[in-house]
């Protein structure tokens, strides 16, 4: 009787896969760069989570929720602009709309800044000060995961009427999607171009910080020997921060940028999925390697784009996550594999 079900649940389960290998090969490049497109966003999300990885040896699960603070954050500044969700700036000409994202996204940006220094400094640094094991460590950062969600369901709106809460706040859509070219007969949109170019400017910022400064060098020093590191005179705890308020800053422009791609509400647990795609974008390119979180992140939403069409529309989050088991099975360390303590290109 238990094989009957069983067999009768494979049959189900095999009987929503569509194996939609036409569909694949039709919209190859369509799905391509629109993958592309999710992917940068994850890329953005998994730079802090690589980041204070390559710090710390933190995996920082609350990451996710700095991420939904800054949709609430860039929200809220649209707002205070005069904006509404049934409204947009297209009438306003093209400059004016990229002042108004610029704005929107500089304020994300600050939230999820302030978000990140302020859990690190209310939950992770006590602990370090204590010599806390990375267990506990692990459990904090899962409990102000949970923390950040229900701060922003229950509390919120009592501080701000009608943010927050059960009911999401739809996006306000600054830009409305309009084809400017097209490649290989796969169309090509401005919001498109805008998250994947604006994702690719603040990786190569980033890169630049991390590789070609006197912070990132001492981020890399850290990374690689806290001791000696504190010994030539390094703060660590500064450089602490900075990586978190750097992770934070980036994961806020992601806010805005997930914004114009997805006509979705902004709710208090929307960064929880893609919170874990960007870990396994940060996991599948190289943990602790930011130029495997950027990698990782592309190829992950290029993968799951075409897993989608080709299984359907409800094996999108799994297609992401073999992915990533079936990576790990040949090169555990990642694609790149490379830590942030010995990157020096």
């Amino acid at each position: 009787m238990i094989a009957t079900s069983l067999a009768a649940s494979a049959t189900l389960y095999a009987g929503n896969i569509d194996f939609n290998i036409q569909g694949l090969t039709t919209s190859f490049w369509q799905l391509t760069i629109d993958g592309l497109s999710y992917g940068a966003i994850y890329a953005l999300v998994a730079i802090g989570y690589t980041l204070v990885y390559g710090v710390l040896r933190l995996i920082n699960f609350a990451h996710s929720e700095v991420f939904m603070l800054g949709m609430f954050g860039q929200y809220v500044a649209l707002e205070l602009l005069g904006f509404t969700p049934s409204g947009n700036a297209y009438n306003e000409g093209v400059v004016m709309t990229v002042v108004f994202l610029g704005l929107a996204m500089l304020f994300g940006m600050a939230v999820s800044g302030g978000a990140a220094v302020g859990l690190e400094r209310v939950a992770y640094r006590p602990l370090r000060k204590r010599g806390a094991k990375p267990l506990t460590f692990l459990i904090t950062a899962i409990g102000m995961s949970f923390v950040l969600q229900e701060f922003v369901h229950y509390v919120l709106p009592e501080i701000w009427p009608g943010l927050g809460g059960t009911n999401a706040q739809q996006p306000i859509k600054l830009v409305q999607p309009v084809e400017v070219f097209s490649i290989f007969g796969a169309s090509v949109s401005n919001v498109t171009i805008v998250i994947i170019v604006a994702a690719l400017l603040l990786t190569l910022v980033t890169d630049m910080i991390i590789n070609r400064t006197k912070f990132g060098r001492g981020i890399r020093a850290v990374a690689q020997d806290p001791d000696t590191a504190t010994l030539m005179g390094i703060s660590r705890e500064r450089v602490i921060m900075l990586t978190f308020l750097l992770g934070g800053i980036l994961a806020g422009a992601a806010a805005l940028l997930y914004t114009l791609k997805i006509p979705s509400g902004i709710i208090f647990n929307g960064g929880f999925i893609l919170g874990i795609k960007a870990f396994s974008a940060a996991v599948l390119g190289g943990i602790g390697n930011l130029r495997g979180a950027l990698l990782g992140g592309l190829l992950l939403g290029v993968m799951e784009n075409y897993g989608q069409v080709v299984f359907g529309t409800e094996w999108r989050d799994v297609v992401a996550f073999v992915l990533l088991v079936v990576v790990l099975m040949f090169r555990p360390t990642g694609i790149l594999g490379e830590s942030l303590g010995r990157a020096r290109v």
